[in-house]
C-alpha cells in the first residue's frame, strides 16, 4: 500500500497542491487584537473610573469657563493676549464672587439648613407612626375617617418609607463624599483651558491615515460644539431656577424657602430627574410643615416647569443634543445605577457623545465603501 502521509510532492505537482489552512490568519489576528484591546480599555476604565470622572468634570468646567477666559484675554489690559494671565484673572474673579455670595447669603443658608436637618428625624418619626395625618388633617379640615385612613396607611407602609429615606440618605452621602473632587476639578480644568487645543491636535496626530484624521477632527468638532452648548445652557437654566425659586418660595412664606430654592437650582442641572426631585422635595416639605397653600405651590411649580421645558429650554438648548426624552430618561436611570450621583450628572453628555460617535462612524464607513473600486466582471 502506498504511504500517502509520507509521500513527497513532486515539484511539478506543487502548483496543484491544496493551500494549507491556518487558524492564525491575518483577519483572525486583527479580530483577536481588537477584542483584547477593548477588554484592556474596559478594565482600565473600571479600575480608574474615579480619576476618569474627575478629568471629565474638569473638561466640562473648562468648556464652561472658556468663553469668559477668551473675553478677558481679548479685553483685559492685564492679560495682554496671554491666556495664562486671563485664566488667573477669571479664577480670582470667581473666588471673589463666591466670597461675596457666602458673606451675603451664607448665614441664612446655614441657619435654615441646620434647622431643616434637625427637623428631618422628627418628621420621619411622625410620618412612619402616622401621627402626621392627625396633625395635618386637623389644620386642613379633613374628616375623622380620612385622618384615620391616612394614619393607618402610613403605619402599614412604614418599612417602605424608612427604606426610601435610607436610599435618599445614601444618595446624599455619596454626593458629600464625592464633593472632595470639587477641589481637584478646577485645578485640572486649568490645564484644559491652557492647552485644550494642543491636546486635541495630539489626539488627531496619533493616526496615520488621512481619512481617520478627518474622522477624528469631525468627531472632536462635533463634541466641542455639543459640550460647550450643553454645559452653558444647563448652567443658565439652573441659574434661572435658582434666581426665580429662592425669592418666590420666600415670598409665599414657605418654610426653608431659601435652602429649597438653592437646592432646586442645583438639581435643575440634571435633565428630567432633577426638576422632578426638586418638586417632590418642595411639596414634601410643604406637606410636612402643614403649609396652607400647597395647591398654589403645586400650580406655581407646574407653571414654571412648562415655562422651562417649552419656552426657555428650546430657546437656550436648541438642538445641541437631539436626544429623545425616552433616551434621556434611560440614560439618567442607567447612569444612576452604574455610578450613582456622578452617573446621573454625566449620563446625558455621555449619551449625546455616543450618538455623535455613532453618526460619525457610520458616515466614515459609508465614505470608505463609496471610495472602494467596484469589482470588474470577467467575460467568458
Amino acid at each position: 500500500m502506498t504511504d500517502y502521509p509520507n509521500r513527497r510532492l513532486h515539484p511539478a505537482d506543487s502548483g496543484n497542491a491544496p493551500a494549507t489552512l491556518s487558524i492564525w490568519d491575518k483577519k483572525t489576528v486583527c479580530v483577536l487584537f481588537t477584542v483584547l484591546t477593548f477588554l484592556a480599555v474596559g478594565a482600565f476604565i473600571y479600575a480608574a473610573w474615579k480619576v476618569i470622572v474627575a478629568f471629565i468634570f474638569a473638561v466640562l468646567v473648562a468648556y464652561l469657563l472658556d468663553p469668559v477666559v477668551a473675553f478677558v484675554e481679548r479685553r483685559s489690559w492685564l492679560s495682554k493676549g496671554r491666556r495664562s494671565r486671563a485664566v488667573l484673572q477669571v479664577y480670582v474673579g470667581i473666588g471673589v464672587l463666591l466670597a461675596v455670595l457666602i458673606i451675603v447669603a451664607g448665614p441664612r443658608l446655614v441657619t435654615e439648613g441646620r434647622t431643616l436637618a434637625g427637623e428631618l428625624p422628627v418628621w420621619m418619626e411622625k410620618l412612619t407612626s402616622g401621627q402626621i395625618a392627625w396633625q395635618i388633617g386637623a389644620r386642613q379640615g379633613w374628616s375623622h375617617n380620612t385622618q384615620q385612613y391616612v394614619q393607618q396607611w402610613l403605619s402599614e407602609h412604614s418599612h417602605q418609607i424608612v427604606a426610601w429615606a435610607q436610599h435618599v440618605g445614601t444618595f446624599a452621602a455619596q454626593f458629600a463624599v464625592k464633593a472632595v473632587w470639587i477641589i481637584l476639578v478646577p485645578i485640572l480644568a486649568i490645564f484644559f483651558l491652557l492647552d485644550g487645543n494642543l491636546f486635541a491636535q495630539n489626539v488627531v496626530e496619533l493616526v496615520d491615515r488621512r481619512q481617520q484624521r478627518q474622522f477624528l477632527r469631525g468627531l472632536l468638532a462635533d463634541l466641542d460644539t455639543m459640550l460647550a452648548h450643553y454645559i452653558r445652557a444647563q448652567l443658565f437654566l439652573a441659574a434661572l431656577t435658582l434666581v426665580v425659586f429662592t425669592p418666590l418660595l420666600t415670598l409665599i412664606g414657605l418654610p426653608y424657602g431659601t435652602v429649597l430654592g438653592v437646592i432646586a437650582g442645583v438639581l435643575e442641572f440634571i435633565p428630567l430627574a432633577g426638576p422632578l426631585a426638586a418638586a417632590v422635595m418642595i411639596l414634601g416639605v410643604a406637606f410636612l410643615t402643614s403649609y396652607h397653600h400647597i395647591l398654589l405651590l403645586a400650580i406655581l411649580l407646574g407653571a414654571w416647569r412648562i415655562i422651562q421645558d417649552y419656552v426657555n429650554s428650546p430657546r437656550i438648548m436648541g438642538k445641541s443634543l437631539e436626544l429623545h426624552p425616552l433616551a434621556t430618561l434611560f440614560a439618567i436611570l442607567s447612569g444612576g445605577e452604574v455610578a450613582g450621583v456622578i452617573g446621573v450628572y454625566l449620563s446625558i453628555p455621555i449619551a449625546a457623545t455616543l450618538r455623535i460617535f455613532w453618526r460619525r462612524w457610520r458616515a466614515y464607513n459609508e465614505a470608505n465603501t463609496a471610495s472602494q473600486p467596484m469589482p470588474t466582471k470577467r467575460t467568458a
